[in-house]
């Protein structure tokens, strides 16, 4: 299996597409996730068919939606003894390793088992002086930085591997998650600097669903000292607060990811130094996008571009060509798919995802997909009350549907419809601030795509939720 590639698959938590330079980011500079970029492919249409961290990593490793992996919210782990494209990979003869985050549950129906060798995170995992649990030592608390840490762990593994067999190695890191706690090195980036607004951050919300605008993602929903960790200055108006508020968000944030940034450019150049990298598929990614100010918001949840979107960094010389940029939609359920086709495995006729190794090879089908089906299902969580909705996003328009159970969700202005929509055209308004649901010249878009959610849902499986009408 010496001509077999090798697999580093590195995972972020929360990292939007639109903080990576490779992707024009306005407010980040990454050399080291911008080298995965030049050396291979930038995916600009990946998305996430849940945009929460669970069911999302869930999708990636089982390559099935939701609905069917049974991983709908944060509450629900994933049953270790279904499927995953790692089981796949190391019953074939790959090395298989974890280190970092796994978020999935750590019952003994849900920990990482499919790998022969693991460390993650509990939970969330902390920044400073984390405890980890071992496949090998149980519990382990280490002092030093989780990314700088998770990365020693990836590297002692790889320096230790056997020599004569492929490696798939995921290294998960915490960042950029909430509570963004940076490292000494890079505590005091940005300190004299002002980041830019998003265009968007005044958003008012107008003309949105009454659910959206009352989702508790603004930048006054922050926690002063465990998000932003100071006191408000005094005698600020709202505005100033609200402006001090993204301050001091968006640059911790930005310094978590550069540490990111640091630990990528370690694992390249180990690949590098070792002979490795013509050989090794190496691919970046994030479960889901974030808001960075976006619409006023922080987080993630809602099917908006700025969270549904993941970015998606694939290099491997032997079979991508270098410099390359693709538009077509991908989904998380693709990725399994993809990645055992460019191993040269069979994918199960279970698996709902498809491989795109055509699109980014040089042969793209005919008949790839032109939309993706989303659907999010914690409605109304305490901390952010985010809608339960489901849509559709083709090249051009997004429908979302939110159906709102129990009907007495609070709404901006008192009580909520029990069913929303929101339509938008991804061209004229790229930045999602008109909804043209309701406009009597939309009446034939809305229908069209009605239809198209109704043919995706039955194409993966799913069911319309109750009180939801997708035939008129």
């Amino acid at each position: 299996m010496s001509n077999t590639p090798n697999l580093l698959f590195i995972m972020s938590d929360d990292h939007a597409a639109h903080a990576i330079s490779a992707y024009g980011s306005r407010i980040n500079q990454t050399p080291h996730l911008d080298r995965i970029a030049a050396g291979g492919v930038r995916m600009d249409a990946a998305f996430c068919t849940n945009s929460i961290c669970t069911p999302s990593r869930a999708a990636i490793l089982t390559g099935t939606y939701n609905h069917v992996n049974g991983v709908t919210t944060l509450d629900t782990p994933l049953d270790n003894s279904q499927w995953t494209f790692v089981e796949a990979l190391r019953e074939s003869g790959w090395q298989t390793a974890l280190f970092g985050k796994w978020h999935l549950g750590h019952t003994e129906q849900s920990q990482p088992s499919q790998f022969e060798r693991w460390r993650v995170l509990p939970g969330q995992g902390h920044y400073h002086n984390p405890v980890f649990v071992d496949s090998e030592k149980g519990i382990d608390e280490v002092g030093g930085y989780v990314t700088d840490l998770i990365t020693d762990d990836c590297l002692d593994w790889l320096s230790s591997r056997k020599q004569d067999a492929p490696f798939a190695l995921f290294c998960h890191h915490k960042a950029p998650h909430r509570h963004w706690e940076p490292d000494a090195k890079h505590f005091s980036m940005y300190e004299d600097v002002e980041i830019p607004y998003p265009d968007s951050f005044r958003d008012d919300l107008a003309g949105r669903a009454e659910v959206i605008q009352s989702v508790k993602m603004h930048m006054m929903d922050l926690d002063p000292v465990q998000d932003l960790k100071a006191t408000v200055p005094e005698g600020l108006s709202q505005e100033e607060e609200i402006n001090w508020r993204y301050q001091r968000y968006i640059k911790d944030y930005l310094r978590v990811v550069a540490s990111i940034d640091d630990n990528v450019g370690r694992l390249l150049d180990y690949l590098d130094e070792e002979g490795l990298a013509d050989n090794t598929i190496v691919v970046y990614t994030s479960d889901q996008g974030f808001f960075l100010g976006d619409h006023g918001w922080f987080d993630k949840r809602l099917m908006y571009e700025e969270s549904l979107s993941m970015p998606l960094l694939i290099r491997y010389p032997a079979a991508i060509d270098a410099t390359q940029v693709c538009d077509d939609i991908v989904v998380n359920v693709d990725f399994g798919p993809t990645l055992l086709e460019f191993c040269g495995l069979d994918i199960p006729e279970h698996v709902q995802g498809r491989s795109f190794v055509s699109q980014i090879a040089g042969s793209p089908a005919d008949d790839w997909p032109v939309s993706m089906y989303y659907r999010y299902w914690m409605h109304n969580d305490a901390s952010h009350a985010c809608p339960a909705h489901f849509g559709v996003r083709t090249k051009t328009h997004k429908l979302i549907c939110y159906y709102n159970d129990p009907l007495d969700q609070p709404g901006a202005n008192g009580p909520v419809s029990p069913v929303e929509w929101e339509l938008f055209d991804l061209l004229a308004d790229p930045l999602e601030v008109h909804n043209l649901y309701g406009e009597a010249e939309s009446a034939g878009l809305v229908a069209m795509l009605k239809n198209e959610l109704a043919r995706l849902q039955a194409e993966v499986g799913d069911t319309v939720p109750a009180g939801v009408e997708l035939v008129e």
